[in-house]
């Protein structure tokens, strides 16, 4: 096949224990999946089944790494998330039946440029402006399925500069893993490579020039992101 012009390289992110890399596909992000998240959002969990957002695959980067701040925003904030890798695809997958395409799991951090988003809320418009930028989803390496101790319990904690800030357990997820990914497989047929971030819980705030972020989900992985000067 010819291109007109070279093919961009394959996005891609680091597994644990392996030179191995995961091609990253699509990711997916879980909006309000954290109750006392959802609430300092201004939001009522419990009348909202889950619903999805996109990154693009190439704004997966990484850890540790230093990012440098993005443009168009004066207020950037981090949002801990466990990543799911998926490696077989499918489509109406029944919950019970999700292990059985889930690859791996990470942490991730949902970078998020705060004050587009709120403008974007309040003129109605859509907001992957304020989600899809460059370098937007920094994530650790991945544990293969067979390694990771729990999707369904574990500590899930982002600190900034050494104070810690959002600190849950990913029991508190509103929509599991199993339920969460069989949903979204109702409205995209999910494929090898495809990523999902299934949401943060309480705590989110502002980082700046020069912060450290360090985080993790218990039993899976950790990560190390630094912000950099101004891009």
């Amino acid at each position: 096949m010819a291109f007109v012009f070279p093919a961009p390289p394959q996005a891609s992110l680091a597994v644990q224990g392996s030179d191995a890399r995961f091609p990253v596909r699509r990711i997916f992000c879980v909006g309000r999946n954290y109750e006392a998240h959802a609430r300092e959002m201004g939001n009522d969990p419990d009348r909202e089944p889950p619903f999805f957002f996109t990154k693009p695959a190439d704004a997966a980067c990484d850890t540790p790494c230093t990012l440098p701040y993005p443009s168009l925003t004066n207020d950037l904030h981090h949002e801990i998330e466990l990543v799911i890798a998926i490696g077989k695809g499918g489509s109406n997958i029944a919950p019970a039946d999700v292990m059985d395409h889930i690859w791996g799991a990470s942490v991730g951090i949902d970078l998020t440029r705060r004050d587009i988003q709120a403008d974007a809320k309040q003129t109605r418009r859509p907001w992957d402006w304020s989600k899809a930028f460059d370098l937007s989803a920094p994530i650790a390496p991945i544990k293969p399925i067979a390694d990771v101790p729990s999707l369904t319990q574990g500590r899930i904690w982002l600190a900034v500069n050494g104070e810690v800030r959002q600190d849950a357990d990913i029991a508190d997820l509103i929509w599991s893993v199993a339920d969460h990914i069989a949903t979204l497989s109702e409205g995209m047929t999910l494929a090898p490579g495809d990523l999902v971030m299934t949401g943060t819980p309480a705590g989110v705030a502002a980082v700046g020039e020069g912060d450290v972020m360090t985080g993790g989900v218990e039993g899976i992985a950790e990560l190390e992101v630094t912000i950099g000067p101004r891009a």
